[in-house]
């Protein structure tokens, strides 16, 4: 039997929590050094220890390497603020290379072993010449990494329209591509802004429902299809999905609300 512990923590510069391996419980609001790919960081308990074997489920975690001291506090506070100077003078650099990117966040790991720069850009960069300068600015291992505009509304979070934190904040952990074909489906207004998430682009929530309403539509007439009714063709104009309610609009432009269930049994479809 394991003796190992699966518990939740929380990065600074991160919204969602993380889930971590230790081999003992420990308290909420602890503050643990973590093994992560990007070396050790710092974090905070945010959900309670829960013994490995509770788990069903084979996965793996990053391991927490200890409790963090007294010391590994204050490196981290200094950490931040060198970290907020690192970005300004990076922001310099750019400026003076004429790079088309737009500089997002600087972090150093615990250690201090590694710089990371975040950066937002529409096109691949070279910035080979960037790399040279940090490292020679900053004497460590410097990591710029690309991000696209969804990555750096998760990372900031924000609250959406729904009133609610952004889905990709709190429980999204990939991006599924979005058209507006999605929209289109549902029969949604192709109002761009009110489409649109702190991103720039659209709501991922578009996804949501997006089955159900291309299963829902299988049982209705199709927009633009015609039907025979008291003796006069309307077209089907436009419908709602969930009541089933159609509407009809003939060449004279008189207009008939009707069940789906109430057309197909007053109503004779034409064939175009």
């Amino acid at each position: 039997m394991s003796n190992e512990f699966i518990m939740g923590v929380q990065f600074h510069h991160l919204p969602k929590v993380h889930y971590v391996r230790f081999h003992e419980p420990v308290e909420l609001q602890t503050w643990v050094v973590v093994e992560t790919p990007k070396g050790p960081e710092l974090g905070q308990v945010k959900k309670q220890a829960v013994p490995i074997e509770s788990f069903t489920r084979q996965f793996t975690v990053d391991s927490v390497i200890k409790k963090a001291t007294k010391d590994d506090i204050r490196q981290f506070d200094r950490n931040e603020e060198d970290a907020k100077q690192a970005f300004i003078q990076a922001k310099d650099i750019v400026k003076n290379l004429h790079l088309k990117m737009d500089m997002f966040r600087a972090e150093y790991n615990l250690d201090r072993s590694k710089l990371y720069f975040l950066f937002v850009a529409e096109e691949r960069i070279d910035f080979r010449e960037l790399v040279k300068e940090l490292a020679n600015q900053f004497h460590t291992r410097i990591d710029l990494r690309q991000i696209g505009a969804r990555d750096r509304a998760k990372l900031l979070g924000a609250i959406g329209v729904c009133g609610l934190p952004l889905c990709c904040t709190s429980f999204l952990n990939e991006f599924d591509n979005i058209s507006i074909n999605r929209a289109k489906n549902q029969m949604l207004s192709l109002n761009i802004p009110k489409l649109t998430g702190h991103c720039g682009k659209l709501l991922c929530c578009l996804k949501y429902e997006d089955d159900a309403y291309t299963e829902l539509k299988e049982s209705l007439p199709k927009v633009g299809s015609h039907y025979r009714l008291n003796q006069q063709t309307y077209r089907v104009s436009s419908m709602n999905v969930l009541t089933r309610v159609i509407k009809l609009q003939s060449p004279e432009h008189d207009i008939v609300f009707m069940h789906v269930d109430e057309l197909s049994k007053q109503g004779q479809k034409v064939h175009d």
